[in-house]
């Protein structure tokens, strides 16, 4: 009720539309809330093949992440860093940043080489005496196996090459003694999973004789 100067009269109450509605807040806290945390669980899950500054710029690393649907990760970068999961396709074996393909079936050189590159990979290109070691091991572990094929071709007798254009270093190969033999027809090479020195395991074979392959493609940190 109001007096005579328009002023409310002691102990009457303020009009509905100027009263405080703190269960209202309340309700909208918590909507609010539960929102931010449905779309925090969501950038949660989709993040680590989706941040993007994750997304491969190279074209065969983008070809990979869409070729596999299923990934096999694990935590073994050193803590600290901003990012602690390393991750190749299922089925696929991680040396340091890369992972490797084995095959079970048996190509020709180019065919091995289009396998690879139609899977976002490449024919391995080995790079130190570590990735040597580790593939041959592989192989070696590998029943009924005994040729497998890498990046590694000449174009021309002697003239060797990786697919990836490192520079090939004669230094730093693993031929088998008395290896390359720079025959007109073996441009291709194989590591031999029978030989026993595993530093000394390449042989330049005929480009188009069927063998195992082993694919190469950068592992996805997240």
């Amino acid at each position: 009720m109001m007096n005579e100067q328009g002023r409310l009269s002691p102990g009457t109450a303020a009009p509905a539309e100027e009263r405080s509605c703190p269960r209202l807040n309340i309700c909208l806290f918590l909507l609010t809330t539960l929102a931010i945390k449905a779309a925090f669980m969501t950038i949660c899950l989709v993040l680590p093949f989706r941040h993007s500054s994750d997304q491969p710029r190279d074209p065969q690393q983008q070809q990979q992440q869409q070729q596999f649907s299923e990934w096999e990760c694990n935590s073994t970068v050193p803590q600290g860093t901003e990012r602690g999961w390393t991750c190749c396709p299922k089925g696929w074996r991680r040396f340091q940043r890369s992972c490797y393909f084995l095959s079970l079936d048996m190509m020709n050189w180019a065919e091995s080489e289009q396998n690879c590159t139609g899977m976002g990979s490449q024919l391995v290109v080995i790079n130190s005496k570590a990735e040597q070691v580790f593939l041959s091991k592989q192989i070696k572990n590998a029943p009924k196996r005994e040729n497998f094929y890498i990046g590694l071709f000449a174009e021309k007798v002697g003239q060797w090459q990786w697919v990836d254009k490192t520079p090939y270093n004669v230094t730093a190969a693993f031929w088998r003694v008395g290896e390359p033999s720079n025959a007109p027809d073996q441009n291709g090479t194989v590591i031999h999973a029978l030989e026993h020195n595993i530093l000394k395991n390449w042989n330049d074979v005929i480009y188009y004789t069927m063998h195992h392959r082993i694919c190469e493609a950068a592992a996805v940190t997240v």
